[in-house]
């Protein structure tokens, strides 16, 4: 095929996929980042599409592969993870205590306000799923909430040490969930569990169990993440006092029930079983604490559901989480990333659902709208991908889902 062949079929292909989508020329142009006129010489054939970067920019604006464009692979890139795989080798050194973060000789600590700030600000980033930012702010985070801490032997220092272990945990759950660094997740909890042991807190206590157990799910260890949750759980009933411990509380059923969903020792139905009672355990949690944000996390009854649609899917029960789901809104969290949790996991469930593979398709795609990140890094919503590219599917549906597919670097 000569040059001007393939640069006639590229720009029907591209004038089709933007017609599909009910754009304007000005529109995809804008989107894509290329004038008017270039794009218009594209889809006229005068003008052949072979820069990879503007493939890539009217791909993901159609959303499709680029292969639906050129008729050709193309490989793959996420930009955004890269830049979290990047910054692992700082965030190592800084987890092993060895500062990679240069801090001028005789510089103060920074204020408690401006470090809470920060503190927060590294949650925000996890809950909304930007972890090439947040792995990025780590390192100089840790570093400098140690040095305060070091700084700090007065009032302060206990508050001190509860920053540097709201630090150490969104840390842990980007690293073990997200990033897949099962060693440095673990690092990350015995960090958070060695500042926690200083503030001889029952209620922070708890709460490192909670984050202990993702640790030992993800190790493959279900029973001990269970024995872990429990443990959590009978030393965080003693000690009820606040609406904060409620809330920590409900979280500790809900990972309850995960761990338990995950032991596939055990009978179908006493996992079934034993797991709606540890749902019904936090449902009631919930209906008391209302929607909280308690210890940077998102338990409420807006939570509870997500996990009841998550945990159904998990436990095969497609139907009943498809039923489930149509009860939950999870766009009242303001937690990208658990709102991406939830069209994930209906998604998984709409797969297995005879004639539904379209609307799973269509979860997937709005899951990854919400937070890219979090979906592309997802082991089960590729399995799940996988599993729909051998279905039969509508032309549309399935140009889609090999969009979808190309950009988590499942096919190229």
């Amino acid at each position: 095929m000569d040059e001007a062949e393939r640069a006639r079929r590229i720009g029907e292909r591209v004038r089709s996929h933007r017609r599909q989508r009910g754009m304007s020329l000005r529109q995809l142009a804008g989107l894509a980042g290329c004038s008017v006129g270039f794009l218009s010489m594209v889809e006229n054939g005068k003008r052949l599409l072979d820069r990879s970067s503007l493939i890539a920019a009217f791909a993901e604006v159609l959303q499709v592969s680029p292969a639906e464009l050129t008729g050709q692979p193309h490989p793959p890139a996420d930009p955004h993870a890269t830049a979290a795989h990047e910054a692992i080798p700082a965030l190592r050194l800084a987890l092993m205590g060895l500062n990679p973060v240069v801090v001028p000789q005789g510089r103060s600590a920074q204020p408690p306000e401006v470090l809470a700030g920060r503190v927060a600000q590294a949650n925000r980033l996890y809950h909304a799923a930007e972890y090439g930012t947040l792995t990025a702010a780590l390192p100089a985070l840790l570093a400098d909430l140690h040095t305060a801490a070091e700084m700090e032997r007065g009032r302060g220092w206990r508050r001190m040490l509860r920053l540097l272990a709201d630090a150490y945990h969104p840390a842990c759950t980007l690293l073990l969930k997200n990033l897949g660094y099962t060693d440095l997740a673990f690092i990350a909890v015995s960090r958070a569990a060695e500042v926690i042991a200083e503030l001889e807190d029952p209620v922070y206590s708890a709460l490192s169990g909670f984050f202990q157990t993702h640790v030992l799910m993800a190790a493959g260890s279900p029973t001990q993440a269970l024995a872990r949750a429990r443990s959590a759980v009978d030393e965080l009933e003693r000690n009820l006092v606040t609406p904060a411990a409620h809330a920590l509380l409900g979280e500790l059923h809900l990972i309850s029930a995960t761990s338990i969903t995950l032991d596939k020792r055990r009978p179908g139905r006493a996992r079934e079983v034993e797991v709606g009672g540890h749902l019904a355990e936090a449902a009631k949690l919930a209906a008391r604490t209302g929607e909280t944000r308690a210890w940077h996390l998102n338990f409420g009854p807006t939570n509870v559901g997500i996990h009841k649609v998550s945990l159904n899917t998990d436990l095969g029960l497609h139907t009943a989480a498809v039923e489930a789901a149509a009860r939950v809104h999870p766009g009242l969290l303001d937690a990208p990333g658990r709102q991406a949790a939830f069209h994930s996991d209906l998604g998984r469930s709409l797969a297995h659902v005879r004639g539904r593979e379209a609307e799973a398709v269509a979860a997937l795609l709005e899951a990854e709208q919400i937070a890219p990140q979090r979906v592309h890094a997802g082991a089960l919503v590729r399995e799940t991908v996988g599993f729909l590219l051998d279905r039969q599917l509508p032309s549309h549906v399935a140009r889609d889902l090999r969009g979808l597919a190309h950009r988590m670097g499942l096919v190229i």
